[in-house]
C-alpha cells in the first residue's frame, strides 16, 4: 500500500466528522413541570428563586418581571452557528410582590410566539416581553452622551 492510499481513509473520516453538526445550549428556561408548581397569586420572588432558580434577566422597565432564556445553536463546520430553538419564560409580578402571570415563548420561523400562558385575572395589564424590550428604542438621544 502506498502512503496516499493509507491517508485516503483518514481524510475521509476527517471530512465526515467536519460535516456533522455540533450543538450548543446556552442559558436556562425552566421545564413545564417546574412551572406547573408556580402558584399564580400566591408565590413570591423568594419562592420563585427557591423553586425555579435565579432569572436570566429582570424587567426592562422595572422589577415587575423576570425572564429565563434558553437557546440551542447548531453549527456545521465552517458555517456560522444557527439558532434552532429559543425558549423564553416570563414571570410577571404584581405590585404586592406575588406572581401575576407566567408565559412561555418560543422561536418559530424567526418570530417569537407564545407557547403557553397562565393568567388568574382578566384585569391583568399585559406588558409583553417584546413591548418591554423595544419600548425605549425611540427614546434614545445621542446628544445626551456628549452633554457635559
Amino acid at each position: 500500500m502506498t502512503t496516499g492510499t493509507r491517508l485516503l481513509p483518514a481524510l475521509a473520516l476527517i471530512a465526515a466528522t467536519a460535516c456533522s453538526p455540533v450543538y450548543e445550549n446556552h442559558g436556562y428556561a425552566p421545564p413545564p413541570d417546574v412551572l406547573a408548581q408556580v402558584e399564580v397569586g400566591r408565590d413570591t420572588r423568594d419562592d420563585i428563586v427557591q423553586d425555579v432558580g435565579q432569572p436570566t434577566a429582570e424587567g426592562v422597565l422595572g422589577e415587575d418581571a423576570w425572564y429565563y432564556v434558553q437557546s440551542r445553536f447548531r453549527e456545521y463546520g465552517w458555517r456560522a452557528p444557527e439558532e434552532i430553538d429559543r425558549q423564553v419564560v416570563a414571570i410577571s409580578f404584581a405590585p404586592s410582590g406575588t406572581v401575576s402571570n407566567v408565559e412561555r415563548f418560543g422561536l418559530e420561523q424567526g418570530r417569537v410566539v407564545p407557547i403557553s400562558r397562565e393568567v388568574t385575572e382578566t384585569t391583568v395589564q399585559d406588558t409583553g416581553f417584546l413591548r418591554q424590550l423595544f419600548g425605549n428604542i425611540g427614546n434614545f438621544n445621542p446628544a445626551g452622551l456628549l452633554d457635559e
